[in-house]
């Protein structure tokens, strides 16, 4: 699990003692009933922007990212983010993902090695299932 600590505009600045890459610098603000966090100080080992597991693009030194977390209604939550890296990409861009109550229980989505794990596994097991004379 990846922890972010969000610093609310008027506070000090400090940067965060975690080596996570996922930016050190979280500076939080409320705009309206919209709480804004932009974020910069990335690692050069995060890219600003992932495709998938195995695709990815751009430097996280160059990456700004500003997220937007908006109540929408009593169950659901506005995530919106947009990706700013002026190196990488000719022009910022963003999405929006509703994020509803759910009375499931929630399961962490880790990432363990980039998820290459799974992707392979994902990856031989369909090997498997097309050459059964070959599976283990």
């Amino acid at each position: 699990m990846t922890l972010v600590l969000c610093q609310l505009a008027g506070a000090r600045i400090w940067m965060t003692p975690f080596g996570s890459g996922m930016g050190t610098l979280a500076r939080g603000r409320w705009e309206g009933e919209t709480l804004v966090v932009e974020s910069t100080n990335f690692s050069a080992q995060r890219a600003s922007f992932e495709v998938g597991a195995t695709v990815a693009f751009g430097t996280g030194e160059t990456l700004r990212l500003v997220e937007r977390f908006t109540r929408v209604d009593r169950d659901t939550i506005l995530y919106e983010y947009t990706v700013d890296d002026a190196t990488t990409f000719t022009a910022p861009f963003s999405a929006a993902i509703p994020m509803t109550r759910s009375q499931d229980p929630i399961f962490e989505y880790a990432c363990h090695e980039g998820n290459y794990g799974m992707t392979n596994m994902l990856r031989a097991g369909r090997f498997d299932d097309a050459h059964p004379e070959n599976a283990r």
